[in-house]
């Protein structure tokens, strides 16, 4: 299940909040300019499926997404479990970081979750399938796959380079519970 879990950025054992019902993770995520949107994630995808075949069974949504926002580019991030990249994949999103555009993602298989670091606080949002996910340009962040990765994330872009980030080198990330762990 989505959820929200608000913490103090210098308390990372006990959230203050955990919201978990769709309109107010809808609502608290808003208030700090974060769009969260649930949407449909019918599509059954094969294991064998790869970049391609994910972009075309959720064209219609990219494309919505890229007239009304301007997105040039997506890519798709996918992993199992036993992907033998998990952990250097797991290790660079790990990494408090920002980017100049904004990061956004649309959850079509499993979960993970980002951390988002806004003022004196730490966003936790669990995202899962029928995720939308729009993280502003310039907000610290960083993304927990869990150790055991299952999750199908589809990326849009306005930089035609696709993900780039500009890590903070604070070592904040390490203080908040892992996900999946």
């Amino acid at each position: 299940m989505s959820e929200v879990r608000i913490y103090r950025d210098d308390a990372p054992a006990k959230p203050e909040r955990v919201v978990t019902d769709e309109a107010g993770i809808i609502n608290a995520l808003g208030a700090e300019g974060i769009l969260f949107a649930r949407w449909q994630a019918a599509q059954v995808l094969k294991p064998s499926d790869g970049q391609d075949e994910v972009l075309k069974a959720y064209a219609a949504p990219i494309a919505r997404l890229r007239a009304e926002k301007g997105y040039q580019a997506a890519d798709v991030v996918r992993m199992v479990p036993d992907a033998p990249n998990r952990a250097e994949a797991r290790a660079k999103f790990l990494k408090e970081h920002q980017h100049a555009e904004d990061e956004v993602r649309f959850f079509v298989e499993g979960s993970g979750s980002f951390y988002l670091h806004l003022g004196q606080r730490v966003y936790q949002v669990i995202c899962e399938r029928g995720d939308l996910i729009s993280v502003p340009a310039g907000t610290r962040h960083w993304f927990d796959m869990g150790p055991a990765p299952l999750f199908t994330a589809i990326r849009l872009f306005t930089n035609p380079d696709g993900w780039v980030a500009k890590f903070t080198g604070a070592e904040i990330a390490a203080t908040f519970p892992p996900y999946g762990e």
